[in-house]
């Protein structure tokens, strides 16, 4: 019955997309107004934000979190990432099926790389994996790939050519570039 339970929830998360992606970029608006970046700026240039949103991190004191700070941290992290794939590089949130999930499928962004081939990227799995690198840095965490290097993306969508020239799979922004 479980398996049943995932589809159905599956399914749930897909009908709820556009609310879930409005929701993740409206937290990130958010995150641009507490830093002081106004809305209209940002929505302009995702990567405004990656100076004050550093210098934010920077100052938290990681050795005091507790659980729920560090779950807010990473969503936040997380909606950052994500926005940046969707507003730099032409992605879009996903719901795609995953049985190691608990919940049985994970929220992705999804990007064409060079090939024509749609390339999926977890900004969860992205935050999560500049958790186990401290300190965190913005720039390395949108740059991030999984083979860990630095490259440009290589991503075409319809608001943009081609912006790299990598066939190295990944998973962030660059990296849809990793899609993030």
């Amino acid at each position: 019955m479980r398996e049943g339970r995932q589809i159905s929830e599956a399914d749930q998360a897909r009908a709820n997309l556009d609310q879930w992606a409005q929701d993740a970029h409206e937290n990130v608006l958010g995150i641009a107004d507490m830093l002081n970046i106004p809305a209209e700026q940002y929505e302009q240039d995702a990567l405004i934000l990656i100076g004050p949103l550093q210098d934010y991190v920077s100052r938290l004191p990681l050795d005091e979190f507790e659980q729920d700070d560090w779950v807010t941290l990473h969503n936040d992290l997380a909606a950052y990432v994500a926005d940046v794939g969707i507003r730099e590089h032409g992605a879009s949130w996903k719901v795609l099926d995953d049985e190691t999930s608990p919940r049985g499928f994970r929220y992705v962004i999804e990007g064409v790389v060079h090939d024509d081939e749609a390339k999926h990227v977890d900004p969860f799995d992205v935050v999560m994996e500049e958790f186990g690198n401290l300190p965190i840095e913005i720039d390395r965490m949108l740059a991030h790939r999984s083979d860990d290097r630095r490259e440009p993306p290589d991503l075409r969508c319809p608001k943009q050519p081609r912006l790299g020239a990598s066939s190295a799979t990944g998973r962030g922004p660059a990296d849809l570039a990793g899609v993030a």
